[in-house]
Parts: C-alpha cells; structure tokens; sequence
C-alpha cells in the first residue's frame, strides 16, 4: 500500500509495536514465562519516573506481548511473589546503571537511580523482543553505561521533540536531545520555541539537553565591552534556561572578528573585498592563535551563571589543519571544555596512488581518521574531556534522504573501533547523528546498546542472527543477515568527495543532469535552485545542482580520482543488486504481516541506494563527456558525443521511473528533517521534467554543430 508524504511519522509513533509475540514460541530451559498472574510493582512514595518506566512497562505487555499486567504500590513488607519490582537503590554508584536479578517467582529491577530504572524496564523489554516472547533467562547481570552521554537531534523534524519523539529516543538507547537554538526561545527556523517545556519534557524521559548553538555573537575576547555583550547573549541563555545541561559549538557557527593574519578575520560571508575572494580561511574554519581566548571568555561568561554547564566545541572545521596548529589550540583553550572530534573526517583510502579522503561523515570509514586519532590523543594528553561524532545511530552523509543505512556489519566494525577510545582514551560521549536525524528499525540502534554497556553478550554473527529473525522471520533470517553483509561490502566503496556528498548522494535519483554548453541569450548561469519546501529549515542551501569537481589539498585531483571513483561506484552497485536479488528471493518465506511489511520496506530502501548509486555513475559520465564535447573540434565526433549524452539521459530517466514506486511505498524515503523531501514522487517527476528541458538544449547544440558541416 501506498503512503502519503509524512505518512511515515504514523510508524515512527509506534513505540511498542504490535503483536511481537510469536504464537510458535515457548521457554527454553532455563528461563521463565509471564503471564497475567504476574504485576508490576513500585514503591508507595515512587518518583514520577520511576512511575512512567511502570507505565511504559504496561503498555508494552500489553500492546507487543498481548499480556494485560496490573501496577500496585506496595511497602516493603509484602512479599514480593510474581511480581517485577522497579527500585531505585539510592546508591547512586553509576549514573544510568542497574541491576537485573530473573528468578522463578520474582523480577529485580535496581537502579543505581530513577534514570537507571526507566533504562533498565526498556532493557526488559529490548530482551523480550529478541525472544518474541515474554520470556527471561534466570540470572543477575548488572549492566553499566561506558558512555556518559549519548547524544541525537529529533528523527521527525528539525528541532521537533513531541513527547512520542522523546520516548523513542529513550527507547532507542539515547540518553540526551540536541537543540539548535538561534536565541532565547528561538529556534533553528528563527521561529519561537519553548525551549524550557522541552528540557522539562525530555527530563521526564530520563533525557539531558543539550543547546547547540547557533546565535551570533561578532565580537573579539579582548575587546573592551566583550564581557558586557558576551553576557548579554551566552550568559543569558542559561539565565532563560538553567535546566540545560549544556551547549555546544562549531566553528562555522562562532565566526569572530580574529586577529589571526592567518584568516580573513571576517565572517566567511563578508570575506570577499570589492568582490575578490580572500583565499585565507575565514576564523570559524581554522585554529585562531586568539580562538583560545574566545573560548574561555565563552566560558567563563556561562560558569559564572551556571557553574556545572558543560561547554563542548567541535574542532570539526579544521580537521584539516596541521597537528602544530591544533596542538596549539588544545594547549591553550580552558581545560573545563569538552572537545569534540568527528570520527571520520579525511580518512583516507589510497587506491591505485589515488587519494579518495571523507570529506564528510561516511559509515565507509570503519577505522577512525589520522585527525581524530591525533586531535583524541592531543586532547587527553592535555585532560580535556572527549566527546566523539559518532554518527552511531544508523545515518552518514552516505545518502541523504534514507531511514538508515542497512549495513550493520559496518557499524559494528566502527563501534568496535570506536571501544578502545571509549575504555582508555578518553572518549565519554557521542554525538550520535547530525540533523539527518535517527530512525529506530536501525540495526545501528541494537548494536550500539550492545557494545557500550557492561554486562552484553558480544555482538557476533549469532546476535545479527537474532536482530534478524526478530525483524523479518526465522526462515529468512540467515538471507537477511548475507545481504547485509553484501550491503556492508557495496557501502564500502562509495565514494566521499563533496560534489557527490551535496549532490547527488544527497538528493538521490532526483539530482538534476545540467547540460554544460550553454546556449543563452539572456547571459543566464546553469545551476538551478533544487526545489524544497518553503517550510524547510536548510532546503537547497545543502545542495549543489550543477555537478563539477571540488578540489582541495586533501584529495587527489578529478582527472585521477574520476576513473577510480567510477570504478568504485561500479562496484558498490554490482553488490547492492547481488543483495536486492538475494532479498527478493527471501521475501515469500516472510511472515505476513509486521515482518513482511519490514521486508519490503528493506527492499525499498537497498532499492534507492542502488539507484542512487547509478545516479552516481550517470552523473560522472555525464560531467565528463560535457568535458570532451566541449573541447572537441571535430563536429562529426561532436555528433556521436551527444548521441552517447543522449543515451545516459535516457539511462537515468528509466533509472528515475524505476526509483517512484519505492519512494511511494515508504514516505521516509527521499526525506531528510532540514531540506524536507528531495526525493519523493514530486522530485521525481521534477526530474523528469528537466531531464527532457536538458534534451531541448542539446537538440540546440546539435542544430548548432550541424551547421559546422556546412
């Protein structure tokens, strides 16, 4: 059945989801059965969250387990016979930790606190569903988070934290939201948001908040009323939200007036002088002799009206500056800031000589990059406290309009890889996804409360094993988990370069084939404005239409990289599809119902990263054959030239039409929370459209190379 746009949101509501219990399934030794003989049980004084994680715990039974289980308050005297208890011990040892005791006539839930509670029933609930039953191995296991805080932006729209939202963020395993904030109770849109409601509202989930800044404040550290107007915007925002748990920054976003001669000392938007561009980087994006001071006057102006702030800044904008540079800055900034590294930033494949680096976030990059081990250890040298751009929760800029990115294989390596950092170098929090935002089907979601928590069963082959079956069905289970694999590998060849990271891995399918040679009158430029909704928050200002190289110093140039990339993308391509036929072929041993409906929705989504990836291909194609008729000479060979720029039209115009019925089935499909949707049927069609107005141009160009025979 087809959905509407934004029907998706009606599916992202469902936090327990319906009829989970398989009706085939029994105990297995030793492990005990629920029923309706059994409660749930609080203290007669239990805080509100210790009431909501006894609430939620209802529900689930009932909705996923088809169990109907009453709530009692009791004291401590009764004996406490087919119950599950939910206590907070009041011993505060860990914060967000707990431990499980299962015995045949009792359920212990102790949390070390009321937030370690309401993680510990969604515990329960994560181990009933992989048993599809309401069954629980007898034992004790105490599990402990290695993480302090796990951090995400909302998953259906930028800034938009319902309470439904928050729930699924705390059943997701996040412990804290991220808010943009452009000024007190203004939001990233500009528009008015009550920010204390939601740091209220995501506290009763057992959620932190975190403000990501995006106010504007033009003013050098040293300069005379620096601490008047710093208090005036920084200092304020505490005063206005004291609940905050703490704000965080990035260079492109706190641009100052640097007196660096290494920068503009402008913003990037004022750089150019009488239109000539300044090729020195503007101050947000690079290391500042004097950013050190801004930072610590930023800090000292929040501390003194919030002490226990934390303050965390992104280095993200210079992960390609030298390590002198950046040992500079971490020597000097205050040493109550937290640092934030990008996990993936410029790790670089090597292929054949050629330099193919992430220029932004990528699960290909399973192993961290030279920057991130170098600025990591830089920063513990120095004691600052760490936390990582993890991206963990299911979405990279690998493709820009997707739920997530099915290749748990992937995610698993870089957790892995991430574990050691987390145990022994620092590292206490994540920054688990930027405003693409989170969809709970990752597998991302599973694995990660596996890998950084005490007290789990390692993540093999055997648990993907299990994620699987849970999702899709025993009988399909080990096909589902071989495409994954093949996924896995195909994602491990995508290309990273920014023309294709803001074009068409961006947009998908819908990315427009803009004919080089310009015919023109009216003098008119070829790139065209990507169209996006008038409500979306970034919309085509993310997206680059007319497709060339970007270079950079750290990449090897296009008309080396071209070839390998193709190569690459040929390759990624081949084993998308070698996954869509296997998948195709395990559909019918799906259940129906919720299992099979996910099934086809995993097709869907293999479906337009494939074509998403011969996008890719088309495109280069296409940008280099611009290239050859344009330096042609010979009109003949001219001819045969746009005869082949014909073909790749008519190529990804059946790739386009072959994109529509996916993007029909699953409306979360070619949507993203800051640009909206790029890629649904509309898009398509949009696509399609202008795929015929680039036909109308080159059929002028062969008039006007026709006249060269002449």
């Amino acid at each position: 059945m087809n959905e509407k746009n934004y029907d998706f949101l009606k599916r992202f509501r469902e936090i327990h989801k319906p009829g989970r219990r398989c009706d085939f399934s029994s105990p297995h030794d030793g492990e005990i059965m629920l029923d309706a003989s059994w409660s749930i049980a609080v203290d007669r004084d239990a805080s509100p969250m210790i009431l909501r994680a006894a609430k939620d715990l209802q529900d689930y039974f009932f909705t996923s387990m088809n169990l109907s289980l009453r709530i009692e308050k009791i004291p401590g005297t009764v004996p406490p016979l087919r119950k599950i208890l939910l206590l907070n011990t009041g011993k505060a040892l860990k914060q967000g930790a707990f431990t499980l005791s299962v015995s045949p006539d009792v359920i212990r839930l102790d949390g070390d606190d009321d937030r370690a509670v309401l993680y510990g029933s969604v515990h329960l609930e994560d181990r009933m569903n992989l048993r599809e039953g309401p069954y629980l191995a007898i034992g004790t296991v105490r599990r402990e988070p290695l993480l302090r805080m796990r951090q995400v932006h909302s998953g259906s729209g930028i800034d938009d934290f319902p309470d439904w939202q928050l729930n699924a963020i705390l059943h997701a395993g996040f412990t804290a939201i991220d808010l943009f904030i452009r000024g007190i109770d203004t939001n990233a849109r500009g528009e008015y948001c009550n920010v204390n409601d939601i740091i209220e509202r995501a506290s009763s989930f057992g959620l932190d908040t975190v403000l990501y800044n995006y106010t504007r404040c033009f003013k050098h550290p040293d300069d005379p009323d620096a601490e008047e107007v710093f208090d005036r915007v920084y200092g304020d925002i505490f005063r206005a939200c004291p609940g905050a748990r703490a704000i965080s920054f990035v260079g492109e976003s706190l641009e100052f007036p640097s007196k660096d001669p290494s920068t503009t000392g402008k913003r990037f938007s004022d750089s150019a002088s009488d239109g000539i561009p300044d090729i020195r980087p503007s101050p947000g994006w690079y290391p500042c002799s004097d950013y050190p001071a801004l930072l610590k006057r930023i800090s000292d102006t929040i501390r003194r009206v919030k002490p226990d702030a934390e303050i965390i800044f992104s280095t993200y904008n210079w992960c390609y500056a030298s390590e002198e540079l950046r040992r500079y800055f971490l020597e000097n900034i205050p040493k109550n800031l937290t640092v934030n590294v990008a996990f993936d930033m410029l790790r670089t494949r090597e292929i054949d000589g050629v330099k193919l680096p992430v220029m932004d976030y990528s699960i290909s990059a399973t192993e961290p990059g030279e920057y991130f081990k170098s600025e990591t250890a830089l920063a513990h040298a120095n004691g600052l406290r760490i936390r990582c751009t993890a991206n963990t929760a299911g979405l990279t800029w690998d493709f820009g309009a997707i739920p997530y990115i099915p290749v748990p294989q992937l995610w698993l390596k870089r957790m892995q890889n991430l574990k050691p950092y987390v145990l022994e170098r620092g590292v206490d929090s994540f920054y688990e996804c930027h405003h693409f935002g989170w969809w709970p089907e990752s597998p991302a979601v599973d694995l990660a409360k596996q890998v950084f928590f005490t007290g789990t069963e390692d993540c093999t082959g055997e648990f993907l094993f299990r994620l699987a079956r849970r999702d899709y069905g025993r009988e399909a289970a080990p096909a589902v988990v071989s495409v994954w694999e093949k996924w896995s590998e195909a994602v491990s060849h995508i290309v990273t370069s920014n023309e294709d990271q803001y074009g068409p891995l961006r947009v998908g399918p819908a990315y427009p084939f803009i004919f080089h040679f310009n015919v023109t009158r009216t003098l008119t430029e070829k790139s065209l404005p990507f169209p996006c909704g008038k409500h979306a928050y970034m919309g085509n200002a993310i997206i680059r239409t007319f497709y060339r190289p970007f270079e950079n110093e750290n990449q090897s140039p296009a008309m080396d990289r071209y070839p390998i990339e193709i190569r690459e993308m040929h390759l990624m391509h081949e084993l998308m599809e070698q996954g869509l036929t296997l998948l195709a072929s395990s559909l019918p041993e799906m259940p129906p119902g919720r299992k099979h409906e996910n099934g086809e929705r995993l097709y869907g989504i293999g479906k337009y990263m494939a074509n998403t990836a011969k996008t890719v291909l088309n495109i280069k194609e296409w940008y280099l054959k611009n290239m050859e008729f344009m330096m042609e000479r010979n009109p003949v060979q001219r001819l045969v030239l746009l005869d082949e720029l014909d073909a790749l039209l008519e190529n990804e115009k059946e790739n386009v039409l072959d994109t529509i019925p996916y993007v029909l089935r699953d409306s979360r499909l070619g949507w993203e929370p800051s640009m909206e949707y790029v890629c649904d049927e509309w898009h398509l069609e949009w696509k399609l459209r202008q795929l015929e107005a680039t036909r109308r141009e080159m059929e002028t160009a062969r008039i006007l190379t026709g006249n060269c025979n002449r």
